[in-house]
């Protein structure tokens, strides 16, 4: 069977091995900007053509990954519709707040949850007619302990919760400025030439820790008259979810 195969002379894992294989093709596919051929794949997944080309089948006919006209791999629209399930009210609620704040800023804004000792976007909005505004994907990911976003998070984790997380690690000395102001920024620490602005989101039942963010060229506007807007976002989304 596949599951027990041996992978790069490694036994394979206790759990399935398929799937890991599978998921991992979904994250390879996601990380890149331009479309991948199933060599590509197979090169990066470390294993024979076959064995990828058979996992491909699999997510072509549930819609998770598609073909473009040249015959090489995307994201399928099928992920989409699995990624609207994610913390539905969450997003819900956020959506609206985070297209006016666009609107308003002329910045790209993003709602973020924890994961897994990451913060990982959700959804985002590009500000309409900007060239110069800063990309954002949902499924990015960046580390808890870098950029606004992840300050703004860490500053509403209770002792036990970051203990959790980050047992050998203390919580960035900013946060006790965040918790005193309302809001985080970060310059050059994700991206560099950008600032972000990120404002944690009240704690709600059920949902991960989470904020919502701008971010812009360094240049382009004062971080500082940036963080009411985002705060009034903030709160206002907070509301609908109590």
């Amino acid at each position: 069977m596949e599951d027990a195969a041996v992978s790069n002379g490694k036994p394979a894992p206790a759990h399935s091995q398929t799937l890991s294989r599978g998921i991992r093709m979904l994250e390879i596919l996601s990380e890149e900007s331009a479309p991948l051929t199933i060599a590509d794949i197979s090169a990066r997944m470390g294993v024979h053509r076959s064995i990828a080309y058979r996992i491909l089948r699999t997510l072509e006919d549930h819609g998770l990954v598609a073909r473009d006209a040249a015959g090489s791999l995307v994201l399928g629209t099928g992920l989409a519709t699995l990624a609207r399930g994610v913390a539905r009210d969450l997003q819900a609620a956020a959506l609206p707040e985070l297209t006016s704040l666009a609107n308003e800023l002329g910045t790209t804004a993003f709602l973020v949850v924890l994961d897994r000792g990451d913060c990982t976007t959700l959804t985002s909005v590009e500000p309409p007619h900007s060239r110069a505004a800063v990309v954002q994907r949902p499924g990015t990911r960046h580390a808890l302990n870098v950029g606004a976003p992840g300050l703004a998070i860490q500053s509403i984790l209770n002792d036990s919760q970051w203990e959790a997380i980050s047992p050998d690690q203390p919580r960035r000395p900013e946060v006790a400025h965040v918790r005193e102001v309302g809001f985080a920024i970060s310059h050059h620490e994700v991206l560099p030439g950008v600032t972000a602005v990120a404002v944690p989101l009240s704690p709600a039942q059920g949902l991960q820790p989470a904020a919502i963010a701008v971010v812009y060229p360094s240049a382009q506007l004062a971080p500082e008259q940036v963080g009411s807007s985002v705060m009034e976002a903030a709160r206002r989304i907070s509301a609908q979810l109590r």
